[in-house]
């Protein structure tokens, strides 16, 4: 069940909107690649004293009246960190969805998704001249203060790099870092914290968001168009710049896939008018990889 975005825009309980996401995702998903301990299913056997409960499988009782339980290719969790933009031009709108709201969407999906896998879920918002931070842990509660703080962001100023980014995400720990931003940057500010963290050898994997106005240029209407960050304004002749626009485009996002495919970056183009079904399957392609 894809669920559209201007549907999760009635859901104002965000722990309600991100189970709702995943359960709707997972419905539609084979199932048995999200079990245990986040890892991919891989064999049975027959239950032993002091076995996990939670890996048992009640299918196979039923059928057989025996206890098994499911294997995993890999026993180890990983912690997961989430990266988001809060910057001024997260506050862009197509039609009535702002970046922002399809972060914290996606953010908190992914984050219950991490939760229920049994993995370590951690928060960090980049906001003007500083960096929010919330370390990575696995039990509920702590998903709890995920939700809260993403609830509470407000996008504003321009996107900094934090100068301690080696004392936060150095670490000899196997981790999944996922950036949620537009890529708006004006000095390269978030080519050059990919630098970092790509040097740290940490999967990353980016989710770009572009609203659908963006892409297609469709700014009925306007006849200028505000820069969110910097406040500076251009007079705009859509017809006459659509084209334009459009071969524009196509290169910047070119080059963002080359430039982040060249630091071995996962890169993913989101579409803030679609389900967030896409991010979703690329965050288990990866986890399932990592």
């Amino acid at each position: 069940m894809q669920l559209d975005p201007k549907v999760l825009m009635t859901i104002k309980n965000l722990p309600l909107l991100a189970k709702t996401v995943i359960d709707g995702f997972m419905n539609g998903f084979n199932k048995s690649t999200i079990k245990g301990p986040g890892m991919e299913f891989s064999q049975y056997r027959s239950y032993q004293p002091g076995d996990d409960l939670r890996s048992l499988d009640w299918r196979m009782f039923a059928r057989s009246d025996r206890y098994y339980i499911r294997e995993s290719e890999i026993e180890t969790s990983i912690a997961v960190r989430f990266l988001v933009d809060a910057s001024a031009s997260m506050n862009h709108m197509d039609g009535a969805i702002k970046k922002i709201d399809y972060a914290k969407w996606l953010a908190a999906s992914l984050a219950y998704l991490v939760n229920i896998q049994g993995d370590a879920a951690g928060l960090y918002v980049f906001k003007d001249g500083g960096l929010f931070s919330l370390a990575s842990k696995a039990d509920p509660q702590h998903l709890q203060r995920i939700y809260h703080q993403l609830d509470h962001i407000q996008p504003e100023g321009k996107f900094t790099q934090p100068a301690h980014y080696k004392e936060l995400f150095g670490s000899s720990r196997r981790e999944l870092l996922v950036f949620i931003t537009d890529m708006y940057q004006s000095r390269d500010e978030i080519y050059k914290l990919l630098d970092s963290l790509a040097a740290l050898r940490h999967e990353v994997i980016v989710f770009h968001l572009m609203g659908q106005n963006e892409l297609d240029f469709d700014f009925k209407g306007y006849t200028a168009l505000e820069d969110l960050e910097t406040g500076e304004t251009i007079e705009i002749d859509t017809l006459q710049a659509k084209k334009i626009y459009k071969e524009k485009l196509e290169q910047y996002l070119e080059d963002i896939r080359m430039q982040l495919l060249g630091k071995h970056i996962v890169y993913k183009l989101i579409n803030t008018s679609h389900p967030l079904d896409e991010a979703l399957r690329e965050f288990l392609l990866r986890r399932k990889k990592g």
